[in-house]
C-alpha cells in the first residue's frame, strides 16, 4: 500500500505544468540530440548542466537531463536504421539488421519495431526502478563508512572491467578521475591541496566544466575531424505498422531483451552499450534461423533496442538508492544534484519523497511522450538529419560557454573548459575512454571521506574492511572481478567483443 501512495505523490509531482514542460523539453531534446550523430547524451547533459542550475526547481532540472537520456536511446535508433550511422553508441548494434531493412523497404517497420520495444522496456524498467528502489534505499540506511567506501571500490572495479579498449588504461583513467577529485580544501582539515596556487581553485575543479570540457568539447573536436557527408537514403518512411507476423517475431526477443536490459544496466560501467551488444548476442544464439542476422532480421532490432532502453532506466536505481553513479549520465545527474544543494545517496527518498518518486513517475510520462510523438515526427528528423555538422557546432560551443560562466562567473571556469576539452580530445585519440574518468572524479571526494572516516571510527584499524561482512564481500567481489577480467581468456573474448561493436 505504501507503494500505491509514494507513486500517487510521485505521478502528482511529475503532472504539474511545469513538470511537465520540463519532461516534454528533455525527451524531445534527447530524441533530437539522438537523431544527430556525434553529439550524444552525455555531451548535452554536460553542458546543460549550468542550465539547471538557473531552473532553480531540482525536480523540473532532473526530470528534463533524464528525459533526455533515455529519449537519446530512442533517437539514436532512427540514424542507425535510415543511415547505418548510431546517434547513440548504443544504437550501434541496431543498425546491423535496421538498415538492412530500410534497404529493402521496410524501414516504417524497423522504426516502430525499435519504438514499440523501447516503450515496453522502458515502461517495465521504470516499473522495477520503483518496486526495488525502496528496499535498497531502506537497506543502505544500514551501511557505515566502511561499507560505503567498499561500495564505491566495487563500482570503480566495475567501471574498469566494462570499459572499452585496455584495462590498464581505464585502471589509469579511474586514477586520473581520483587525482582530479583531490584537488582543492582538504575534506577534514580545510587546508588547500594541489591548488597550485590559484585561489579559485580552493573548492575544487568545477565539475560543470570538467563534464563540458571531457565530453562536450572532446567530442566537438573528435567530430569535426571525423565529420563527412550523410547520405540520407530514405527520405520518405511509410508502413510504420509492423504486420501480424513481425508481432509474432519480435515479442520474445522484447521480453528476452527488456529482461537482460534491466539486470545490465544496474551494473556500474555497463549500461546501454553492454545490453544492446549483449542481446544481439542472444538473439543470434537463440535464433531458429541464425543466418538472416545481418540481412534483415526483425529480431536484430527488437532485442537491442529494448535492452539499450531497459538499461537505461534501470540505471537510476544504484543512482537514486545509493548516491553511486552506474555510467556517466548518472555521474552528470549526481552532480545536477549536488548543484542543487542536495547530497545523493539513500537519504533522498527520506527526505526529498517528492523529487524521489516524481523522477520515478516522469519516466512513465517521458516514455509516453515518446511513443506519442516519435512516429509522427520521423520525417521531421530525417530532414534534420542533412543538416552540417559545420552549422550545428559553433552554437553548440557559445551555448557551452556562456552556461559555464553563469555557475560561478570565473573565468578560470572558461580556462578549465579549454584544458579538459583539449585533453579529452589527446585521451581519445590515445584510445582512453573518458567514462572511468568522470566516474572517479564523481566517486573521489566520497571515497575519501569514507575511507578517512572508517579510519577514524576504528581508531587507525584497516581491518575495519574486511572484519565487517558486508564491507568485506563487497571488496571481495571486487576483487573477483579485476582477477576475472585479467585472465588471458577472458581479456582476449572483451577485446573482441568491442572490437565488433566498434565496428
Amino acid at each position: 500500500m505504501e507503494l500505491f501512495d509514494n507513486l500517487a505523490l510521485g505521478f502528482v509531482t511529475a503532472s504539474t505544468l511545469w513538470n511537465l514542460i520540463f519532461c516534454l523539453i528533455g525527451v524531445l531534446l534527447g530524441t533530437l540530440i539522438g537523431v544527430l550523430p556525434g553529439i550524444g547524451a552525455t555531451a548535452t547533459i554536460a553542458m546543460l548542466l549550468p542550465v539547471t542550475f538557473q531552473i532553480g526547481d531540482p525536480v523540473s532540472s532532473l526530470i528534463m537531463l533524464a528525459g533526455i537520456y533515455y529519449g537519446a536511446q530512442y533517437g539514436g535508433s532512427t540514424t542507425a536504421i535510415l543511415i547505418n550511422m548510431p546517434g547513440e553508441s548504443s544504437s550501434a548494434v541496431t543498425a546491423i539488421d535496421g538498415y538492412q531493412m530500410a534497404r529493402n523497404g521496410r524501414a516504417g517497420a524497423a522504426l516502430a519495431t525499435a519504438a514499440l520495444g523501447s516503450f515496453f522496456a522502458g515502461t517495465v524498467a521504470t516499473f522495477l526502478v520503483a518496486l526495488f528502489a525502496p528496499p535498497l534505499t531502506k537497506i543502505a540506511l544500514q551501511f557505515g563508512s566502511a561499507e560505503y567506501f567498499s561500495l564505491m571500490v566495487v563500482g570503480l572495479v566495475s567501471s574498469i572491467a566494462l570499459a572499452h579498449g585496455s584495462v590498464i588504461k581505464a585502471l589509469a583513467m579511474v586514477v586520473l578521475g581520483l587525482l582530479l577529485g583531490l584537488v582543492g580544501s582538504d575534506i577534514f582539515e580545510g587546508t588547500p591541496r594541489f591548488t597550485l596556487g590559484i585561489r579559485e581553485f580552493a573548492d575544487g575543479l568545477n565539475f560543470v566544466a570538467v563534464a563540458v570540457g571531457v565530453f562536450g568539447v572532446a567530442e566537438i573536436l573528435r567530430n569535426l575531424e571525423n565529420e563527412h557527408d550523410r547520405s540520407v537514403m530514405i527520405r520518405k518512411v511509410t508502413g510504420l505498422m509492423p504486420t501480424r507476423e513481425d508481432f509474432r517475431r519480435m515479442t520474445a526477443p522484447v521480453l528476452r531483451g527488456t529482461g537482460l536490459g534491466s539486470v545490465l544496466g544496474i551494473l556500474p560501467g555497463g549500461g546501454a552499450i553492454l545490453a544492446s551488444f549483449a542481446s544481439y548476442t542472444l538473439e543470434k544464439r537463440v535464433a531458429k534461423n541464425p543466418q538472416e542476422f545481418g540481412k534483415g532480421a526483425i529480431e536484430g532490432v527488437a532485442g537491442p533496442e529494448s535492452a539499450n532502453n531497459a538499461a537505461a532506466q534501470t540505471s537510476f536505481i544504484p543512482m537514486l538508492t545509493l548516491g553511486i553513479p552506474a555510467n556517466p549520465v548518472m555521474a552528470l545527474m549526481i552532480g545536477a544534484m549536488i548543484i542543487q544543494g542536495i547530497v545523493p545517496g539513500p537519504d533522498v527518498a527520506a527526505e526529498r519523497p517528492a523529487l524521489f518518486w516524481g523522477l520515478i513517475a516522469s519516466m512513465w510520462i517521458g516514455n509516453l511522450m515518446l511513443i506519442v510523438l516519435n512516429l509522427p515526427l520521423i520525417g521531421l528528423w530525417v530532414r534534420l538529419l542533412t543538416v552540417p555538422y559545420q552549422v550545428l557546432f559553433p552554437a553548440i560551443m557559445a551555448f557551452s560557454a556562456i552556461g559555464v560562466y553563469s555557475v560561478k562567473s570565473s573565468s578560470w571556469d572558461l580556462y578549465s573548459v579549454a584544458f579538459f576539452g583539449f585533453l579529452g580530445y589527446v585521451l581519445a585519440k590515445l584510445r582512453c575512454e573518458p567514462a572511468p574518468l568522470l566516474l572517479g572524479f564523481v566517486l573521489g571526494p566520497m571515497l575519501e571521506e569514507n575511507l578517512r572516516r572508517a579510519m577514524i571510527l576504528s581508531r587507525g584499524d584497516p581491518s575495519t574492511f574486511v572484519t565487517r561482512p558486508i564491507s568485506a564481500m563487497l571488496l571481495l567481489a571486487a576483487a573477483l572481478v579485476l582477477v576475472v577480467v585479467l585472465l588471458p581468456s577472458v581479456r582476449k573474448k572483451r577485446e573482441e567483443v568491442f572490437v565488433e561493436e566498434d565496428a
